[in-house]
């Protein structure tokens, strides 16, 4: 197979020889959500898709790529990460794979790791994670702060993670904060008022954690409405441990996401599925915890837009695979492979609210992810197998 790694090529170039091309286009190929297409090829032109069909039909280029009988699909869309951290809790993860009782621990732990580490180190664990993701398939990733709890170290994280990604999300609201553990509505206060001040020109989106433990229904409004008039749309950690308002209230506010949607109501899912509120899963949480899995297949069945995302973070759930969260949803989550898949492209744009990623189709970003495997099935059909051979992002040859 042609093309280096790394660098662009000049003029336009068309991968031909595809087995099957995932698009996403409905309108396309076999008309079903993937929009696949069999012996397909398709042209990249400067970082934009310029065309696809089948091989045989391809337009003349200045550059061509074998694909050698394999499967293409658009970049992975990661739209739910914690990737601004330091340290990790392998011994928390021990004990609480071994039986053990653990008293330490906890976000706690990250929270001093994180503010006791320099930008550097941030930024260099931030990006060893970003490349493991990219060698991975995916090309568009969502990155939350929610490791700093102060005004500082929440608005040099997002700092960090703007130079990285556009989707960038003030998490200030992750816990409160240790040292105004006995005054949560004096932390509410800082998140709404101080912190939000200075973190909102370095961000796209707000989150809050909407849960026992963390924040209630009232604070989560609060939060989630004072980010909205500073014009970052919501999103929201909901219903992951209990059953609880955070779903309901992202339909109230019109969050892009829900994400974790464990622990859901019949209003629950009625609610997401009448509303622009893609429910975003988590998989990779439930096999780190051991926890109940998410129930896709009602939120499918009821019509909501689900979205599938690792959730990388050194607590509960330390992935960064993509394709590792589809085989979950496909084995435990009651997805079919193409569903998965969907959502994990498609449905992790759609949470971002964006329609230039996700998918193949002319005018959308050159986004594109090779498996070293005839189909997109092979996913969930070989878990934990290294499928990506190739990866282009914004139509530059990266993997």
């Amino acid at each position: 197979m042609s093309s280096s790694t790394g660098s662009a090529h000049s003029g336009s170039t068309v991968i031909t020889n595809i087995a099957t091309l995932v698009t996403n286009d409905p309108s396309l190929g076999s008309g079903t959500p993937l929009g696949l297409i069999r012996d397909a090829a398709v042209v990249i032109d400067g970082d934009r898709i310029a065309w696809t069909g089948e091989s045989s039909k391809a337009p003349a280029t200045d550059n061509r790529v074998d694909a050698g009988g394999r499967a293409v699909l658009p970049g992975f869309v990661d739209s739910h990460s914690h990737l601004l951290f330091a340290g990790d809790r392998t011994e928390e993860f021990n004990a609480r794979m071994s039986g053990r009782p653990y008293s330490a621990g906890g976000i706690r732990t990250t929270v001093a790791a994180t503010r006791a580490a320099t930008d550097a180190e941030l930024e260099a664990n931030l990006t060893r994670h970003l490349r493991e993701a990219l060698r991975q398939g995916t090309t568009t990733f969502e990155t939350k702060s929610g490791y700093g709890l102060t005004t500082a170290d929440e608005s040099r994280a997002l700092r960090i993670a703007a130079r990285h990604t556009d989707e960038v999300t003030f998490l200030g609201a992750h816990v409160v904060a240790p040292e105004l553990a006995d005054d949560p509505a004096a932390y509410v206060d800082l998140v709404t008022g101080e912190m939000l001040d200075a973190c909102a020109p370095h961000a796209r989106w707000i989150d809050v954690f909407c849960e026992q433990g963390a924040f209630d229904g009232d604070q989560a409004r609060a939060i989630l409405t004072a980010g909205k008039a500073r014009g970052l749309h919501p999103r929201i950690h909901a219903n992951q441990l209990t059953h609880g308002p955070g779903v309901r209230l992202a339909v109230e506010l019109d969050a892009a996401s829900a994400d974790h949607c464990t622990h859901l109501t019949d209003a629950d899912v009625d609610a997401l599925a009448h509303s622009d509120t893609v429910a975003t899963l988590l998989p990779g949480a439930e096999f780190s915890t051991r926890a109940e899995w998410p129930d896709a297949r009602r939120l499918l069945d009821a019509g909501a837009t689900v979205a599938l995302s690792t959730d990388c973070n050194p607590g509960s759930s330390f992935t960064s695979s993509v394709p590792f969260c589809v085989a979950l949803a496909v084995r435990d989550m009651g997805m079919t492979p193409d569903e998965a898949v969907w959502a994990a492209t498609a449905g992790g744009a759609a949470a971002l609210r964006r329609e230039d990623i996700g998918r193949l189709a002319p005018g959308a970003y050159a986004d594109l992810t090779l498996l070293d495997a005839p189909s997109h099935v092979h996913l969930a059909y070989r878990p934990g197998v290294p499928l990506v051979a190739g990866v282009w992002r914004r139509g530059v040859r990266a993997v």
